[in-house]
C-alpha cells in the first residue's frame, strides 16, 4: 500500500470504526474529528511528495481487479485531482466541528456518512478505470442522500429524492456510454482509450462522437449544476444540514467541473470544440441568471445556494474558452468557491444555531451583539464577490481573460455576473448585520466561542493566502491544463520550417 490508497482507503476504515462505535454523540463526533483530521494529515504526504516540475499522473497504482469484463483498480494524482482531494480532506474536520452541537439524534451514523462521503468523493478524484470512476461518483450519492434525508430540514425527503433522481439521470446516461466504450476498445482504462485516440487507432465519426460527450457531459452538468439543469440545487441545499451544505457546494459540485476538464475534453475534443458556443452561452446565463434570482431571495442558504450556480458558470465557462488563462482560472476558481462558498455556508449554519432561522427578515443588528462574527462574515463575503488580495479575484480574472481571448463579447456578459454579486452579497450582509437591533438576535447571539474559531480561521486564513500567493497552487494547475489542451489539440501552434531563405509560418495544428 502507497501513500495514494492510504489516503483513499483511510475514510473507508474510519467510516466502518465510526459504524462499531456506541451510540452516543460524543464517541462519534470524536472519532469523526481525530479521523479526519488524521486522513487530512496524511493527505499532505500527497503534496510533499508531488513533482510539481512535471505533468500528468504521479504515484500511480494500477491492479487487476475483475477479470472479465477487464476492470482495474487503477489510480493516480494530477496537478488538478491533487488541489480537489486536499480541500477534501480539510473541510471534512471543519464539517465535523460545525456539526458538533447541532447533531444529537443518531450522531453516529450522521459522522460516519461523513467519512464515507469522503471516501468517495477522493476516489473519483484519483479513479484512472471509467467503471471504477462510475463506483466512485455513485458511492457519492448514497451519503450525500441520507444527509440531506434524515439530518435534513422540514422538506428534506423532497429535497433529497430529487438530489438523488437528478443524478442518476445523469449517470445512466453515462453509464451506457461508458459501456459503449468498452464494446469499442475491450478496455475501461482511461489512459488507454485516450492514447488510442491520440494514435488514431480509435476513431469516433462526427454524430457517434456528439452524442457520446453529450451522455458524459449531461451527467456532469447536472452535478456542477449547469443552467438549466440546476433545479435541484437550492432544495437540497436549504434542506440539507450545515456540514452537508458545505461539503456538497465545496466538493461535490467539483465532481462535474472536474470530469468535464479530465474526461470529457481529452475523450472527445472535436465534440467539445464544436459544443463550447452554446455551452459558454448556457453558462453565461447561468452567470447572470444565478445572480439575478440571488438578489430576490429572502432566505440566506437559498441565496447562498443560487450564488453557485452563478459562480459555476464561471468555471464551465473557463473550461469552454480552451485557452491556458481560462482553463487555469477555471481550476483555481473551483478550488475558490470550495472554500469562500463552503464558508459561506458554515457562517450561516452558526447564524441558524442561535436564532434557529434561516429568513433574512428575522435578523438585522447582528454586528452590535455579535461583532466578531459579523467580521468574519464581512471577509468571506469580500472574497465571495472577488475582492482584489482574496481568493475569487485571481480565478474570475483568469477566467475573464481567457474568456476575451477567446470571445469578448462572452466576457463583456460575464462581467455583469460580478457586479450583481457585490450586490446581492452587501444587500444581504447589510440586512443580516446592520440595522435595528431586535430583541430576539439581541438574547440570542452570542459571538464566536472557541470551537467556532477553529472553523473560520482556517478558512480565512485561505481566503487571503490564496488571493495573495496564487503561484503556490497554480503551477501544477498549468502542467496539467496545458496536457489537456495539447490532447485536444485545439489553441495548440507548432512551426514549419521553410526552405532556406523563407520565412517559417505558424500552423495551427488540428485533430
Amino acid at each position: 500500500m502507497n501513500l495514494l490508497t492510504g489516503v483513499l482507503f483511510l475514510p473507508l476504515a474510519a467510516f466502518v470504526v465510526a459504524l462499531l462505535l456506541p451510540r452516543n454523540s460524543g464517541a462519534g463526533r470524536t472519532w469523526a474529528l481525530l479521523s479526519s483530521a488524521g486522513i487530512f494529515l496524511a493527505s499532505l504526504g500527497l503534496l510533499a511528495y508531488f513533482d510539481r516540475n512535471i505533468g500528468g499522473e504521479q504515484f500511480g497504482v494500477n491492479i487487476p481487479w475483475i477479470q472479465s469484463p477487464d476492470i482495474h483498480f487503477a489510480i493516480s494524482v494530477n496537478g488538478v485531482s491533487l488541489w480537489l482531494i486536499l480541500l477534501s480532506t480539510f473541510l471534512t474536520p471543519i464539517c465535523v466541528l460545525i456539526s458538533w452541537n447541532y447533531i444529537k439524534d443518531r450522531a453516529k451514523e450522521f459522522y460516519a456518512f461523513l467519512l464515507l462521503l469522503e471516501f468517495g468523493l477522493i476516489g473519483v478524484f484519483l479513479a484512472q478505470d471509467l467503471f471504477l470512476f462510475y463506483v466512485f461518483w455513485e458511492v457519492c450519492l448514497v451519503p450525500m442522500y441520507f444527509l440531506i434525508g434524515i439530518w435534513g430540514h422540514d422538506r428534506r425527503i423532497y429535497a433529497a429524492v430529487k438530489f438523488f433522481l437528478y443524478t442518476m439521470a445523469g449517470s445512466v446516461l453515462m453509464l451506457a456510454a461508458i459501456i459503449y466504450l468498452y464494446v469499442r476498445t475491450h478496455t475501461f482504462s482511461y489512459p488507454a482509450i485516450v492514447d488510442m485516440l491520440g494514435s488514431g487507432r480509435l476513431v469516433f465519426s462526427p454524430n457517434e462522437e456528439i452524442l457520446l460527450f453529450l451522455a458524459f457531459f449531461i451527467a456532469f452538468a447536472i452535478k456542477v449544476p449547469l443552467f438549466p439543469l440546476h433545479t435541484w440545487l437550492p432544495d437540497a441545499h436549504v434542506e440539507a444540514p450545515s456540514a452537508g451544505s458545505v461539503m456538497l457546494a465545496s466538493v461535490m459540485l467539483k465532481m462535474g467541473t472536474y470530469s468535464i476538464l479530465h474526461y470529457c475534453l481529452p475523450l472527445f475534443p472535436g465534440a467539445s470544440h464544436a459544443c463550447a458556443p452554446w455551452i459558454a452561452v448556457l453558462a453565461i446565463i447561468g452567470i447572470i441568471y444565478g445572480a439575478l434570482v440571488s438578489l430576490v431571495q429572502p432566505n440566506m442558504k437559498k441565496l447562498v445556494a443560487y450564488s453557485s450556480v452563478s459562480h459555476l458558470g464561471f468555471v464551465v465557462l473557463g473550461i469552454f474558452t480552451f485557452e491556458q488563462a481560462g482553463l487555469d482560472g477555471a481550476v483555481y476558481q473551483m478550488l475558490n468557491h470550495g472554500i469562500s462558498t463552503g464558508a459561506l455556508f458554515a457562517l450561516v449554519g452558526l447564524l441558524y444555531e442561535r436564532r434557529h432561522s434561516l429568513e433574512i427578515k428575522d435578523y438585522g443588528g447582528v454586528a452590535t451583539a455579535a461583532p466578531w462574527l459579523s467580521t468574519v462574515f464581512l471577509v468571506t463575503t469580500l472574497a465571495s464577490i472577488g475582492l482584489p488580495l482574496l481568493n475569487n479575484f485571481v480565478g474570475e480574472f483568469l477566467v475573464l481573460q481567457g474568456t476575451a481571448l477567446a470571445n469578448f463579447t462572452w466576457t463583456v456578459w460575464a462581467a455583469l455576473g460580478v457586479i450583481l454579486s457585490a450586490c446581492y452579497m452587501l444587500w444581504m450582509y447589510q440586512r443580516v448585520f446592520y440595522g435595528e437591533l431586535g430583541d430576539e438576535v439581541k438574547h440570542h447571539m452570542p459571538d464566536l466561542n472557541p470551537r467556532e474559531w477553529a472553523v473560520v480561521i482556517p478558512l480565512i486564513v485561505m481566503m487571503v493566502w490564496m488571493g495573495v500567493y496564487s503561484q503556490s497552487f497554480l503551477p501544477p494547475v498549468t502542467k496539467n491544463t496545458a496536457m489537456i489542451l495539447k490532447q485536444t489539440s485545439v489553441n495548440v501552434s507548432y512551426r514549419v520550417q521553410a526552405p532556406a531563405g523563407a520565412k517559417s509560418v505558424e500552423v495551427a495544428r488540428a485533430r
